[in-house]
């Protein structure tokens, strides 16, 4: 495999659609709501873009220092530990995409419907810095947050709530209390994706120390916990439908969830986690058309 093959590959191109539906949510929401400011929207998807590539890039790296990558691991090859990319080359492009988040979010903040040196601002500013540590120390560092059980409360933050909130804020200076509903709907998944995940890397985690949810408390809690944030995910979202309802248009974000709860049967009924790998991307996928019918609902 050629370098740059190699560094598209530790990008991993698949996980944007993931983290873009929170952002695609407080976009569409602005659009209905008649706040949306195109560039706010354009720089919010630039934004989270490097960012998620960052976390993708710094969890290569991370997981090929700590051991995590072994012969075990089920999922996509990572770059770093199959040597296709060496740990300084690596830690260069961490620092390249860190800072590229920087400049992007400062100037995605210079955007916001507020004065440039406000509260506001400066509380975003604090939130974004917040945004990049978070995509770092994942797996990367003495004591990472990923390694103790803590990767869903980041993801669930920073996928659901910080991404529609904050992107929602940067169109109208404001927040809307009702968004914590579809804020928390696409944390859920977001949260579910990650669990899939560490449901099928439950092996290599656990023999490579690193404590994951499904690590410290098992599969079968762990299937209990995927219904959970799923069940939590469409309940969010039918009250959100109900305290907002003007159409039955709104009502189109159900389908996508005939492919979660689909894909949930099969997962409880699992019994080998290397299989668990298609339902990653079923998952991220379906997440990604939730919002994007959401936004069909609410704009037509």
């Amino acid at each position: 495999m050629s370098k740059i093959k190699s560094y598209i590959t530790s990008f991993r191109l698949r996980t944007l659609p993931l983290a873009l539906s929170s952002i695609l949510m407080a976009n569409f929401i602005a659009a209905y709501n008649n706040v949306y400011q195109w560039k706010v929207g354009l720089w919010a998807v630039i934004t989270t873009i490097l960012l998620q590539i960052l976390s993708n890039v710094a969890n290569d790296y991370g997981d090929a220092v700590s051991g995590a990558d072994n012969e075990e691991r089920v999922g996509p090859d990572r770059m770093v530990a199959k040597g296709n990319i060496s740990f300084n080359e690596m830690k260069v492009t961490v620092i390249v995409f860190s800072v590229l988040s920087f400049v992007s979010g400062v100037y995605l903040i210079s955007l916001g419907n507020f004065e440039a040196m406000s509260i506001k601002a400066w509380g975003l500013f604090a939130l974004g810095l917040g945004a990049i540590a978070a995509a770092i120390k994942y797996t990367v560092g003495k004591n990472p947050y990923g390694y103790r059980g803590m990767g869903d409360v980041f993801v669930f933050i920073f996928f659901g709530l910080a991404g529609v909130l904050g992107t929602y804020f940067l169109h109208t200076g404001g927040i809307n209390i009702w968004l914590l509903l579809p804020a928390s709907a696409v944390g859920f998944l977001s949260a579910g994706v990650l669990n899939l995940n560490n449901l099928r890397d439950i092996v290599s985690d656990g023999n490579s120390g690193k404590n994951t949810l499904i690590v410290k408390n098992g599969s079968n809690w762990g299937k209990k916990y995927h219904a959970f944030l799923l069940i939590a995910s469409l309940v969010c979202m039918i009250i959100y439908g109900f305290a907002q309802f003007e159409s039955l248009w709104q009502w189109l974000f159900l389908l996508p969830y005939v492919l979660v709860f689909k894909s949930l049967g099969l997962v409880v009924k699992n019994q080998e986690p290397a299989l668990l790998d298609p339902h990653l991307k079923k998952l991220a996928i379906a997440t990604f058309l939730m919002v994007i019918m959401s936004g069909v609902g609410l704009l037509f």
